[in-house]
Protein backbone atom coordinates (compact mmCIF):
# COMPACT_ATOMS: atom_id res chain seq x y z
CA UNK A 1 0.00 0.00 0.00
CA UNK A 2 2.01 3.22 -1.31
CA UNK A 3 0.24 6.61 -0.98
CA UNK A 4 0.15 8.91 -4.32
CA UNK A 5 0.86 11.94 -2.83
CA UNK A 6 0.91 14.13 -5.73
CA UNK A 7 -3.11 14.37 -5.67
CA UNK A 8 -3.00 14.40 -2.23
CA UNK A 9 -0.66 17.68 -2.55
CA UNK A 10 -2.98 18.87 -5.55
CA UNK A 11 -6.17 18.26 -3.29
CA UNK A 12 -3.79 20.53 -0.48
CA UNK A 13 -3.64 23.16 -2.44
CA UNK A 14 -6.70 23.50 -4.05
CA UNK A 15 -8.37 23.33 -0.44
CA UNK A 16 -6.16 26.58 1.16
CA UNK A 17 -7.35 28.45 -1.98
CA UNK A 18 -11.23 27.69 -1.52
CA UNK A 19 -10.99 28.05 1.97
CA UNK A 20 -8.99 31.70 1.55
CA UNK A 21 -11.20 32.48 -1.03
CA UNK A 22 -14.20 31.66 1.32
CA UNK A 23 -12.50 33.95 4.10
CA UNK A 24 -10.35 31.86 6.28
CA UNK A 25 -6.94 34.29 7.70
CA UNK A 26 -3.93 32.08 6.47
CA UNK A 27 -2.21 33.70 9.37
CA UNK A 28 -4.26 32.53 11.88
CA UNK A 29 -3.79 28.91 13.37
CA UNK A 30 -6.55 25.91 12.58
CA UNK A 31 -7.29 22.46 13.84
CA UNK A 32 -6.26 20.63 11.06
CA UNK A 33 -7.60 17.39 10.62
CA UNK A 34 -5.56 14.44 8.76
CA UNK A 35 -7.76 11.15 8.57
CA UNK A 36 -6.90 7.81 8.58
CA UNK A 37 -9.08 4.36 8.06
CA UNK A 38 -8.39 0.95 8.46
CA UNK A 39 -10.35 -2.27 8.36
CA UNK A 40 -7.29 -3.63 11.11
CA UNK A 41 -7.78 -1.89 14.31
CA UNK A 42 -4.52 -3.07 15.41
CA UNK A 43 -2.61 -1.54 12.51
CA UNK A 44 -4.92 1.91 13.25
CA UNK A 45 -3.81 1.80 16.27
CA UNK A 46 -0.23 1.73 16.01
CA UNK A 47 -0.32 4.05 13.34
CA UNK A 48 -2.05 6.55 16.07
CA UNK A 49 0.68 5.92 19.01
CA UNK A 50 3.28 6.66 16.06
CA UNK A 51 1.61 10.17 14.95
CA UNK A 52 1.41 11.08 18.56
CA UNK A 53 5.13 10.49 18.84
CA UNK A 54 5.33 13.08 16.27
CA UNK A 55 2.72 15.32 17.98
CA UNK A 56 -0.19 14.66 16.99
CA UNK A 57 -3.81 14.48 18.93
CA UNK A 58 -5.36 11.39 18.27
CA UNK A 59 -9.18 10.61 19.75
CA UNK A 60 -10.00 7.11 19.67
CA UNK A 61 -11.35 5.39 16.68
CA UNK A 62 -14.74 5.68 15.19
CA UNK A 63 -16.02 2.25 13.58
CA UNK A 64 -18.28 2.44 10.63
CA UNK A 65 -19.73 0.43 7.50
CA UNK A 66 -19.00 1.16 3.88
CA UNK A 67 -21.72 0.50 1.39
CA UNK A 68 -19.97 -2.91 1.04
CA UNK A 69 -21.29 -3.68 4.71
CA UNK A 70 -17.08 -3.80 5.69
CA UNK A 71 -16.41 -2.54 8.94
CA UNK A 72 -13.80 0.17 8.98
CA UNK A 73 -12.16 1.99 11.38
CA UNK A 74 -11.29 5.63 11.91
CA UNK A 75 -9.36 8.88 13.45
CA UNK A 76 -8.07 12.13 12.85
CA UNK A 77 -4.76 12.94 13.87
CA UNK A 78 -5.24 16.39 14.46
CA UNK A 79 -2.33 19.47 14.78
CA UNK A 80 -2.61 23.48 15.02
CA UNK A 81 -1.40 24.77 11.93
CA UNK A 82 -1.51 27.73 9.45
CA UNK A 83 -3.16 27.41 5.98
CA UNK A 84 0.78 27.43 4.59
CA UNK A 85 1.13 25.18 1.97
CA UNK A 86 4.69 23.91 2.93
CA UNK A 87 3.82 23.38 6.18
CA UNK A 88 0.82 21.63 5.09
CA UNK A 89 2.70 19.40 2.70
CA UNK A 90 5.05 18.51 5.02
CA UNK A 91 2.30 17.05 7.18
CA UNK A 92 0.88 15.21 4.12
CA UNK A 93 4.19 13.19 3.50
CA UNK A 94 4.38 12.58 7.78
CA UNK A 95 1.05 11.66 7.89
CA UNK A 96 1.32 9.80 4.45
CA UNK A 97 4.69 7.89 5.29
CA UNK A 98 3.38 6.71 8.72
CA UNK A 99 0.13 5.64 7.13
CA UNK A 100 2.18 3.54 4.81
CA UNK A 101 4.32 1.56 7.26
CA UNK A 102 1.24 1.28 9.21
CA UNK A 103 -0.30 -0.61 6.46
CA UNK A 104 -3.64 1.67 6.79
CA UNK A 105 -5.28 4.29 4.35
CA UNK A 106 -4.54 8.16 4.13
CA UNK A 107 -7.71 10.40 2.92
CA UNK A 108 -5.82 14.07 3.43
CA UNK A 109 -6.95 16.74 5.64
CA UNK A 110 -9.88 19.42 6.18
CA UNK A 111 -10.53 22.04 8.93
CA UNK A 112 -13.59 24.07 9.80
CA UNK A 113 -13.64 27.50 7.90
CA UNK A 114 -15.72 29.15 11.11
CA UNK A 115 -13.19 28.97 13.93
CA UNK A 116 -13.57 32.27 15.40
CA UNK A 117 -14.62 30.44 19.04
CA UNK A 118 -11.15 28.52 18.53
CA UNK A 119 -8.85 31.31 17.24
CA UNK A 120 -10.22 33.14 20.12
CA UNK A 121 -9.35 30.63 22.77
CA UNK A 122 -5.92 30.13 21.21
CA UNK A 123 -4.92 33.88 21.59
CA UNK A 124 -6.44 34.05 25.26
CA UNK A 125 -4.14 30.65 26.57
CA UNK A 126 -1.51 32.69 25.17
CA UNK A 127 -1.80 35.91 27.11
Amino acid sequence: MSVNLEPLLQQSRETIDALVSDGADPSLLYEIDHHLASQDFTKLEKAAVELVKEGYHVDDADEFEDDNGQRWFAFAATVDAGLDEDVLARQIREVATIADECGVEYDGWGTLLDDEEYDEDYEDDEE
